[in-house]
């Protein structure tokens, strides 16, 4: 299953970390666990970082080299995107190597921002802080002007979530929110409890919250809410076609950079393409039944 193939990989890559030479590595460094590169995201990440004074030592796994791997053991911090992929190889860089972690998520501006500034705490640099508040600052004011005539389409807009991890789902909230549209749905098919409890207590009352859902759930729900947009992966997608609303790809087959500051402006075209594309005048939506009198 998923999870064992998660396990072999981190005691592949395991073995070859610890194997390279790591006398000019920086003591401001980190490694990028659990990020894939789509579409040329982690270029986008590693910018950031390098902005702010801080040496990438190692992508694993997204656009990697081996050389590089075989020298994360020297690097300070590693920061973890995807956990269900590389906590547990990072958890064994930390018992082996001392190498501490913290879980970040790059997508949408308040998690983007506060990925950066929880590095920079880490390294108790002051420079590197204030480089930090630099950058931030500098993307959010022009990512506000461009975010405002989708803001202002979108507004009161319904939207649902589906995802693989929970982690994914606060984000995407979160990026709704900031465009001014209603989650009316959300929902993985790996959260806890805990997960769930949280996504109840950033989500509007009367928000549904879903686990491990199937498609004939989905539908009701997406029916129900009277959805405009639905947020997925590749098995989802049809379920909205069909039932004629907006679809946007949030997995590992899009094509669309989706993460950083950039990325939630891409983010907020393809919804406001999607939603307010004309093809929908022509697939008549799925209404939820009258009541019988």
């Amino acid at each position: 299953n998923k999870r064992a193939g998660y396990q072999a990989a981190c005691d592949a890559l395991f073995r070859l970390i610890g194997t390279g030479d790591t006398s000019a590595i920086s003591p401001y460094s980190l490694n990028i666990l659990g990020d894939f590169n789509l579409a040329g995201e982690i270029w986008m990440i590693r910018d950031y970082y390098e902005r702010m004074g801080i040496e990438v030592v190692a992508n694993i796994t997204g656009d990697g080299r081996v050389a590089d791997i075989r020298r994360a053991h020297g690097a300070a911090l590693n920061v973890v995107q995807c956990s269900g992929s590389t906590m547990q190889l990072a958890n064994m860089m930390e018992e082996k190597y001392g190498i501490p972690s913290i879980r970040v998520s790059y997508f949408g501006i308040e998690d983007m921002a506060e990925a950066l500034y929880d590095i920079a705490r880490f390294f108790k640099e002051p420079a590197i802080m204030e480089r930090t508040k630099t950058i931030v600052e500098a993307e959010v004011k022009q990512l506000a002007v461009a975010l405002e005539p989708y803001r202002k389409a979108l507004a009161g807009r319904k939207a649902a979530i589906y995802v693989g991890g929970s982690f994914k789902a606060f984000s995407l909230v979160k990026a709704f929110r900031l465009i001014d549209m209603q989650v009316v749905m959300v929902g993985s098919q790996t959260g806890t409890r805990e997960d769930y409890e949280e996504l109840g207590a950033i989500t509007d009352p009367g928000t549904i919250i879903v686990d491990d859902a199937n498609p004939l759930e989905l539908t009701s729900f997406l029916t129900e809410k009277e959805v405009d947009i639905f947020v997925g992966g590749v098995k989802e997608r049809p379920i909205a076609y069909k039932l004629g609303i907006g679809f946007c790809d949030h997995n590992h087959e899009r094509k669309e950079a989706l993460a950083g500051f950039e990325g939630m402006l891409n983010f907020a075209r393809e919804v406001y393409s999607s939603v307010m594309s004309p093809v929908w005048q022509f697939v008549p939506r799925k209404k939820k039944a009258e009541p019988t009198r």
